[in-house]
């Protein structure tokens, strides 16, 4: 691990409104892989996922988002996304990017 980058984080929140999908700061393959050891491989069901303090997306950590909006999508439901420009540049292409 590069010690002059901040690490990044992947947690689960429980809100009054419904669960929150949280990503911050670098969020690399082993920090989405130690999420999913943790929490299990399928998407969980959020209200919302916040990245809006992402410095740095994995592709690993773009599948995890993807997942989560694609399992929402299933349910029939819409979830809130605050993305990061660098969150924002890594789901350009993707079905997601409204």
């Amino acid at each position: 691990m590069d010690l002059g980058r901040a690490s990044g984080i992947v947690r689960l929140i429980n809100t009054s409104g419904g669960g929150v999908l949280c990503l911050a700061g670098d969020v690399s393959g082993e920090v989405v892989a130690d999420f999913r050891r943790r929490h299990g491989r399928e998407p969980h069901v959020v209200a919302a996922v916040d990245a809006g303090s992402v410095t740095a997306l994995s592709p690993d950590a773009v599948d995890l988002v993807l997942d989560h909006l694609d399992a929402a999508a299933l349910r029939g439901r819409e979830i809130r996304v605050r993305r990061s420009p660098v969150v924002e540049r890594a789901m350009a292409g993707s079905t997601h990017a409204g």
